[in-house]
Parts: structure tokens; sequence; C-alpha cells
């Protein structure tokens, strides 16, 4: 067991990363720029790490409920450098909001510590101490802006409401280890041939659990006054990371565990996917907030990624694992814009702070009319792939009614997106914002633009190292 401790050196090194720069904020004054500068580094090496590993095959660790795996390197890099960008652009904007001091990164590393066990999980103990260690973090950092009241009140809401996810999923776990007599996904697996309604009960509750996470329809109430109320730089992890990790979660318990019941859970995730492309794209058309329409666009693109998941193929977990990936890179893009929208001081967020920007802002302009088609799917963009991935995975297995669903969604969201560049392009022009943006900002832009805008010319380089992932 010790010798293969060198395979969660990651976590070992950003668990000590963290006690680390604590004693730093604690003992030197006015260090939260160092602080701040110590973990973006950290997250450096971490991926320098993780990318090290990627190689291996497969490990388990402490009776086989650690799992080192594709799949877990594959999406603890994703997490990582999604962490990496998060910093990188919202250095400014946590200064000039007041809310740069020494407990927010260290919040950020440990939620990524969280996520990373979770992604790792193959026992339900495991999986519920990960998902506890990121919503903590995520319960101070949705509240971190203390002077705004809709920041504390973004934070309330996500704490009663994700408390009652997690003791829904905690009495799902608590029903399976009853039934199941373990709590080790390959136990469980030897241990449902004959499935029960116990069983099945439990498997909602957990799915129920993770469905919150992921703001999937019926439980994405917090997503859009949480995403709102939220500072920009926490909306931009909100939107990202914990839903990496709660995708990860959900291809583990679904395809390892209950793999035998799949046809009693598949109308579930069939129903989430309907319902949220289908609620997100028709509840962002009458939005006027930016926050809030990502919430309800992202809630949308959660619905696609979960179509992938309940065709029970590998090709449609790796159709997921696509689409999550491309999904991040079009946030990123997008929030990098939102960053520049900057003025005296003040950052805007309403759609008419974009009006007539193309006047002022060309290739901020022109950045976001790329990111905007993207989000939309349309080719030969890097959203489009992402779309399509999922819709070759679904049709392969006759799931036609799932795709039409889509695509209808596909064409109402649509039409918001449209709106808004039609609002860039063509409405009277307002004042300009200011444009000494810093280095990292610009670098994460320039990048996520470019990777959507050439995607096409080599798109097998993401579909080749994903379909390495094999679950079934």
């Amino acid at each position: 067991m010790i010798e293969n401790l060198e395979l969660i050196l990651p976590e070992i090194f950003i668990s000590l990363s963290i006690m680390l720069f604590l004693m730093i904020g604690v003992y030197k004054k006015n260090s939260s720029s160092l602080v701040y500068s110590l973990s973006t580094v950290s997250l450096l090496v971490l991926f320098a790490l993780l990318f090290n590993f990627y190689p291996l095959s497969e490990a388990s660790l402490f009776n086989e409920s650690y799992k080192i795996d594709k799949l877990a390197n594959f999406m603890k890099i994703l997490t990582v450098v999604s962490g990496i960008f998060v910093m990188l652009t919202s250095s400014k904007y946590i200064q000039l909001n007041k809310i740069h001091k020494i407990e927010y990164p260290i919040l950020i590393l440990s939620s990524i510590l969280g996520m990373m066990v979770m992604i790792s999980s193959n026992d339900l103990i495991v999986f519920y101490m990960g998902l506890e260690l990121q919503s903590l973090a995520l319960y101070v950092l949705a509240s971190f802006n203390r002077d705004n009241i809709l920041s504390s009140e973004s934070g309330l809401k996500y704490f009663v409401l994700s408390a009652l996810s997690s003791g829904l999923l905690l009495y799902g776990c608590s029903l399976i280890y009853g039934f199941a007599e373990s709590t080790n996904f390959n136990v469980i697996l030897n241990n449902t041939a004959s499935s029960s309604y116990g069983l099945t009960f439990g498997i909602v509750f957990v799915l129920v659990g993770l469905a919150f996470k992921i703001s999937a329809v019926p439980f994405h109430m917090w997503a859009p006054d949480v995403y709102q109320g939220s500072p920009t730089s926490v909306t931009l992890f909100f939107a990202i990371l914990p839903k990496i990790a709660a995708l990860t979660v959900f291809i583990r318990f679904l395809y390892v565990p209950f793999v035998n019941m799949f046809d009693q859970w598949q109308i579930i995730i069939v129903f989430l996917s309907i319902s949220s492309m289908l609620f997100g794209a028709v509840a962002a058309i009458g939005q006027r907030n930016l926050k809030r329409l990502v919430a309800y666009s992202s809630i949308g693109h959660m619905g696609y990624a979960l179509a992938g998941l309940s065709t029970g193929t590998n090709e449609g977990i790796q159709s997921s694992i696509s689409y999550m990936t491309i999904y991040l890179v079009m946030n990123l893009a997008f929030f990098s814009c939102l960053f520049m929208l900057r003025k005296n001081e003040r950052y805007y967020e309403n759609i008419v702070d974009l009006s007539g920007l193309s006047k002022n802002h060309p290739i901020l302009s022109f950045s976001l009319l790329v990111i905007l088609f993207s989000l939309a799917g349309i080719p030969p963009l890097a959203g489009f792939f992402a779309k399509f991935y999922i819709f070759m995975s679904v049709i392969e297995e006759s799931m036609y009614f799932l795709a039409i669903v889509g695509l209808l969604s596909t064409v109402i969201s649509a039409f918001y997106y449209l709106r808004i560049i039609k609002i860039i392009y063509f409405d009277p022009e307002i004042d300009e914002y200011e444009t000494n943006h810093h280095f990292g900002l610009k670098f994460t832009l320039a990048i996520t633009t470019i990777f959507i805008l050439i995607y096409f010319i080599y798109p097998r380089g993401l579909t080749d190292v994903v379909s390495k992932i094999i679950i079934i």
C-alpha cells in the first residue's frame, strides 16, 4: 500500500500546500497577493504532477475505495487547468471588489481537492467526503463579498438548498449500503445480481443529490440567484469546476455498481436531460443579466451532457466527456469577455451594457461573436462538434426522441445568443470600456477563442484522448 502512495502525490501536494498557505496568511501581514500567487503556482505544479501520471492504466488504493485510472486523470487535469485559468482571469476583479483576502485562493484550492477526491472515488463514503469538502468551500465562496447583499443572499440560498440535497444524497447512500451490504462500488456490483426496490430508491436519492450539484432541472432553482449574486470570479468557478467533478461521479456511480440496473436508472437520466435542455433554452430568453443568462444556459448544457450518459455505451460516456471539455473552454472565454467590461473600476454585467460594443472594441466583439456562435452550436466552431458528438451517440442507440428534443432546444437557444450578437453589432454605441487589462485575462481570452475557432482543423486530437477512457 505504501509503495502506491506516489499515485496520490497530487492530492498530498495540494493538501500540504493549503496548510502552508494558511500558515503564511496567518503569520505574515498583508500577504493576500503572495498567497494568491503561490496558489496559482501550486496549481501549475499540480498540473505537472497529474500530467506525469497520465499514462498509467489503472490502480486502486485504500482497499479499492480510491481509483486512479484514465477517467480520473483526464478529469483531474481538466479541473486543475480550469482552476489555473480561473485564477489567472480573476486576479484584478477580486482586487477591485475588495475581496482580495488570503482565504479566497485557499478556499479555491480546498474545493479543487474535494473535487479530485470525488473524481477518484470508488466508494460511497469517499465520494461523500469529497463532495462535502468541495461544498463547504463553495458555501463560503458564494457569499465571499460580504458587503454585497446579493452575495450574502446567494451564499445562504446555496447553503440551505445544498445541505438539503446532501441530506437526500446521504440517505440514498445509506439505503444502498443497507441493501447491498457495502459502500464499495465493486462489491455493490457483485451484490446486485437481483435488483430490489430498496436499491432503486437509493439510486434515485443519490441522483437527486448529484442533479442538484450540476443544476439539472428540477433541481436547478438555486443556480440563477447564486450565479447572479456571487462575485463574477466565483460564478466562473461555479459554472465549470463542480460540474466536471459531478459528471465524473455520475459516470462512476451509474456505470460501475449499477450497470446491471441500467433499465431502471436510464429513464431518470433521460428525464433530467430532456427537462434541462428544454427549460434551459426557454428560460434564458427573458433574461437581462449576463450571469443569470449563463446560469440558464449551463442548465441546458448539462442536459446535453446527461443525454450522452443515458445511452449506456462507452461512446455515449466519451461524447459527454468531450462535451464537458469544450463547454469549459467556452465558459472560460465568455467570462474573460465579462471581466473586460470594466469602466471606472466598476464591472458591468447586463446585456444592455454590450450595446454597440463593436464600435469601440472590435477585437472583444469578435471574440464574443465567436463564443456565442459556438455556444449556439453553429458550425464549424467547437460548440458544434460538442453537440455533434452527443447527437451521434444518442442516434446510434435509436433514441430519436432525445435527439429531436436536443435539436429543438439548440434552435431555441440560438435565438437568445443571436439577440446578444445583434445588440453588440447593431445597437447604438455606449461609452468605451477600459482596455488596460492584465496579461492573464488577455492570455485566457486569446487561447480559448483560438481553440474554439481552429478546433475543426483537428478534432481528432480530443476524441483520440477521450476514446481511451473505457468504463464498460
